[in-house]
């Protein structure tokens, strides 16, 4: 019995899983740039890379990866989220793109997708979004607006209060206006004048963008 625990005990522990990811981009010198940023991180890895839509719906399908990473072209990114979507797969997904507009965040909010990251976002900033979507805790969309005011936060110091700090992380629990007013004893119209200043300080324009800001200043700070 001795011998026995002795062995439990000198065998080397599980490691920890990693995050399995696809990537899909028209550009293969755009898919070895991203190959190259995971492979460096070693909770990741890359089970699939893709040229087209039509062999990252068969890897995701085959594979069910944590994360599809995807270039928004024309349709067929949406194409591959709808299949997800109605196939019922695990697997989230997440657009990168050089440009988007309201509406094509609009389209794919709906269509539920967990983010869009544009293509000139910093590399660390990309690995840290990855790792919030692999952790179930980032809510849908508004990315660019958050990424713009994170790598504001990068480059000057924003001070905020503490309760708008409060409020921050009550908007990224998803809690509404009423909900956050109820939980700190302030009125909801207090609660919208501390929004309106946190939103002037960090340079974001609506509840999503601002909670997904939230999450990637957390992330670089820690809890």
């Amino acid at each position: 019995m001795a011998s026995s625990k002795n062995a439990l005990r000198g065998a080397p522990a599980s490691p920890m899983p990693r995050v399995r990811t696809v990537i899909a981009d028209r550009y293969p010198v755009v898919l070895c740039g991203l190959k190259s940023i995971l492979h460096a991180e070693n909770d990741f890895i890359v089970v699939a890379s893709c040229c087209d839509g039509a062999k990252a719906m068969e890897a995701i399908r085959d594979l069910s990866p944590d994360i599809a990473l995807l270039d928004m072209q024309d349709a067929i990114g949406l194409e591959i989220l709808a299949a997800v979507r109605s196939e019922r797969l695990c697997t989230r997904v997440v657009f990168l793109t050089a440009a988007v507009g309201d509406r094509e965040l609009v389209t794919v909010a709906a269509w539920g997708a967990y983010g869009v990251v544009t293509k000139d976002a910093e590399p660390e900033m990309l690995v840290d979004f990855l790792r919030q979507v692999a952790s179930g805790r980032l809510l849908p969309l508004g990315l660019l607006d958050a990424e713009h005011s994170w790598q504001q936060e990068r480059g000057a110091r924003i001070i905020l209060t503490e309760r708008e700090y409060q409020i921050m992380e009550l908007v990224s629990e998803g809690l509404s206006n009423k909900e956050i007013g109820r939980r700190l004893n302030l009125s909801e119209g207090t609660i919208k004048v501390h929004l309106h200043h946190t939103y002037q300080k960090l340079a974001v324009h609506n509840r999503t963008a601002l909670a997904v800001s939230t999450l990637f200043r957390r992330a670089k700070i820690g809890p």
